[in-house]
């Protein structure tokens, strides 16, 4: 399959009404299927009462949605007729609701109670506690009354009312609490003090016993009641699940929902349904096989794609090159006469991460952190990679820890030959514009406009490569008669391009001259300073080796010992940390607006394919 994206296929789908539901499943199960109508149906996908049906799910589920189990979508094996299984679902619905309500209003009742006696009992846990007569406390009236308040941590109530007596305590949680005995006229005031405080009324039931540890014992005992009674109250509502199929008519109600989000613009008659769109199944397996495991009866045919339909494309790259598929998506999706530069990058990028962050240690960290949190984080799974290279350079540039005294270089120190680093970093540039041209070329071919390309942007290549060979050759890194060579090679690309442009362009001429010399100019430019520009591949490795070389000189003047070993830590994960983010951006700067933009535009469309409903639902709490 290569680097070509490649074009979505269209395919068409006949299948039996009342088996829609299960095709549309079997279509989603297979990840591979994008709908997309193109014709107007011939009559309208009817379900009666649908709309009004799942309007009343809605309902259902913001009342009850607390108390419902997970509900269950019907096994993809059975065909739904979408309007007898809507029908029957609610209808068992209603009967739920009628029998439970009562039980649930219980249940919510008990709930906010043993909620009240919790935090009663939290307010009592205080040590050194002192309160008044509680009995007489939540008893006060008509004139004096009481108030008990919670507190939001770390807020103290200003200006109380000055007829009001407080009392300030602290529970063994460390929440602060507020009891205020006073006339109801100016309890009111503190009450409306308290709310804009955010504040908790914390209730005094008139049961409660004077002493402290007596009412905290009876607070134990009736929770624990209420407690009981509402496990009875929830096996009771789970009986009523099982007796009318609560959870397979929670999961038919939601797999309504999924299906009404795809279906209605489908073309239906009376006995058949039509179903089009795009697949990623180029050869058509996938799609036949998983409706023919669902015994789904159909008419599969491929065929080629209505007129002004924008056809998606499919990016099929292998496992290893999934990851960099963030890099051109960062831009947008190739289109299908474009590369996709995912494998591409997927060597690349380590290749400049690795020469920018050359450390055997800190690399092994990057690796660690990658293989660690990529399942969590997907992005961090770029780190396995840039980790493993970084190792790699580590070997040749002799460095574990920022330490270039341990080991010996396979290769160099960067910090003992910088004219030689920034060679390599320009030469590495020269390397991936050059491979950028190229694959506009290839777009070219298969855009079936190869020979306009040669006509034109095979001048630039060409005055490309002639001035980096003469200017290698005048700096001395070639033979000498490279320079000569070279300037030939520019002024041919030169006049290559001038006189390609004109004799390609259908307006006058002459008028092209100048406007061929501009873009000539403009697009000579462009490439030099995309040139020059990866001289900071070889300014990190540099950057990197000289700050790993502060490290080594901190930690020595700490003269050994903990200082050292804390130097060490801290300046070896301050250089992860650091260098890791600044090079981790200046790979990905170089990419998109180095390479990509030689032959990458990136105005696709990516398929988008169909998910199913799943197997399970959580209802909405």
């Amino acid at each position: 399959m290569g680097i070509r994206p490649q074009a979505a296929r269209w395919f068409e789908l006949l299948t039996p009404r009342e088996e829609l539901t299960k095709a549309l499943e079997c279509l989603a199960e297979t990840k591979a299927v994008e709908l997309q109508t193109h014709s107007q149906p011939e009559h309208a996908l009817e379900l009666p009462g649908l709309p009004k049906a799942l309007d009343e799910y809605g309902e259902f589920a913001r009342r009850f949605g607390a108390w419902w189990p997970d509900g269950e979508i019907p096994p993809i094996e059975e065909a739904l007729e979408p309007v007898g299984a809507m029908q029957d679902a609610l209808a068992r619905l209603r009967a739920w609701a009628a029998a439970a309500e009562p039980l649930i209003s219980e249940g919510e009742k008990l709930e906010v109670q043993a909620t009240q006696l919790a935090e009663l009992d939290q307010a009592l846990d205080a040590p050194n506690l002192s309160l008044p007569d509680l009995h007489r406390l939540a008893a006060a009236g008509p004139v004096f009354g009481a108030r008990f308040y919670r507190l939001p941590p770390k807020t103290e109530p200003r200006a109380l009312p000055t007829a009001v007596i407080t009392q300030s305590l602290v529970s063994t949680d460390g929440i602060p609490h507020l009891l205020a005995v006073g006339p109801r006229a100016q309890l009111e005031g503190l009450d409306r003090q308290m709310m804009a405080l955010k504040a908790r009324h914390v209730t005094l039931p008139d049961w409660l016993p004077d002493d402290i540890g007596a009412a905290r014992a009876e607070i134990a005992a009736r929770r624990a009641q209420l407690l009981e009674r509402r496990a009875q109250v929830k096996a009771e509502l789970e009986a009523l699940d099982d007796h009318h199929g609560l959870q397979r008519a929670l999961g038919t109600m939601a797999l309504m929902e999924w299906f009404a989000g795809h279906a209605p613009s489908l073309p239906v008659t009376e006995h058949f349904a039509w179903v089009t769109g795009w697949t990623s199944d180029i050869d058509g397996h996938e799609i036949n096989g998983v409706l023919e495991r669902g015994k789904v009866r159909h008419l599969l045919r491929y065929k080629d794609p209505p007129a002004g339909v924008e056809c998606p494309v499919v990016m099929h790259n292998p496992r290893w090159a999934k990851p960099f598929e963030l890099f051109p998506s960062l831009l947008g999706t190739p289109n299908s006469g474009e590369a996709d530069p995912s494998r591409i990058v997927a060597l690349v990028a380590p290749l400049m991460f690795g020469f920018m962050f050359g450390d055997i240690g800190q690399g092994a960290v990057l690796l660690a952190i990658g293989l660690l949190l990529r399942k969590r984080i997907p992005v961090f799974g770029l780190l396995v990679p840039y980790g493993a290279m970084a190792i790699v350079f580590g070997f040749l540039f002799g460095s574990i820890f920022s330490n270039e005294e341990l080991i010996p270089a396979l290769w160099m120190h960067p910090i003992d030959y910088p004219a030689k680093v920034m060679g390599i970093a320009i030469a590495f540039g020269v390397c991936i514009l050059t491979l950028g041209l190229l694959l506009d070329a290839l777009g070219a071919f298969w855009r079936r406009r190869l020979l306009f390309w040669l006509a034109t942007r095979g001048g630039i290549l060409a005055a490309y490569l002639g001035l980096v060979t003469a200017a290698a050759g005048y700096l001395g890194a070639v033979g000498p008669g490279a320079a000569a060579l070279g300037l030939n090679l520019m002024w041919l690309g030169f006049a290559w391009f001038i006189v390609g442009t004109v004799l390609t362009s259908h307006h006058n001429k002459l008028l092209e001259i100048p406007k061929a010399i501009g873009e000539l100019l403009e697009s000579m430019l462009q490439i030099a300073v995309n040139t020059v520009s990866f001289v900071r591949v070889g300014a990190f490795a540099l950057a990197h080796a000289g700050l790993s070389a502060a490290v080594i000189g901190m930690a020595a003047a700490t003269g050994g010992g903990l200082g050292w070993l804390l130097v060490m830590i801290l300046g070896n994960a301050l250089v992860i940390a650091l260098e890791g983010l600044i090079v981790s951006i200046q790979t990905t700067r170089l990419l998109l607006f180095e390479f990509f933009i030689r032959f990458l535009t990136a105005e696709g469309r990516q398929l988008r394919p169909l998910t199913g409903p799943g197997t399970a639902i959580r209802p909405t709490r």
